[in-house]
């Protein structure tokens, strides 16, 4: 089984996933950080080089993952069930259960605000909470149709790391 994580960037899902990947004892991938390793480069310097280059890498890489593992924990990136066909890749995959990690504005926005200098999505003319959580808000809101057709979702909110793995290893092991 392959238990895919997505949502919006700051949702939790490496965090959750390594916490997951531990505790149900198999491999956790995170794709960003997986695509890093292959290609010897940031997803940020990749994201500049090319943003549309980044995304067909991230396509092959996650049709490769799916192709090539049994069992493990993936984070998708916050974009990746946009992009293409990866949400169908996913979703007609038999072995993937993908999980959205249901995450508000607001709570994103008090995540993200202090590091969003090294989120390369974030605009660098963003300076105050407000401004992000207008940003957040409507890039959220072109992403939220395709998360939601994950086949299970778990509210974030106000919910501990351990909270949330044992959500989803309960909807795991009940499948």
């Amino acid at each position: 089984m392959i238990c895919a994580l997505m949502g919006y960037m700051g949702s939790g899902k490496s965090t959750v996933g390594k916490r997951l990947a531990s505790e149900i004892k198999t491999e956790f991938i995170d794709l960003d950080r997986y695509i890093e390793n292959k290609e010897n480069v940031t997803v940020i310097d990749l994201i500049k080089q090319s943003h549309l280059q980044f995304r067909k890498l991230e396509s092959f890489y996650l049709e490769n993952i799916l192709k090539s593992k049994q069992s493990l924990v993936l984070s998708l990136g916050g974009g990746t069930p946009v992009y293409g066909q990866n949400l169908q890749l996913l979703s007609e995959n038999q072995n993937v259960t993908s999980f959205y990690l249901r995450t508000s504005v607001r709570e994103l926005s008090l995540r993200l605000f202090k590091n969003r200098i090294t989120r390369p999505l974030i605009p660098s003319e963003i300076d105050s909470i407000e401004k992000l959580q207008d940003f957040i808000g409507k890039h959220l809101l072109e992403r939220v149709h395709y998360y939601n057709q994950a086949d299970f979702i778990i509210d974030t909110e106000f919910k501990t790391v351990k909270k949330m793995v044992s959500e989803i290893n309960q909807k795991l092991i009940s499948i």
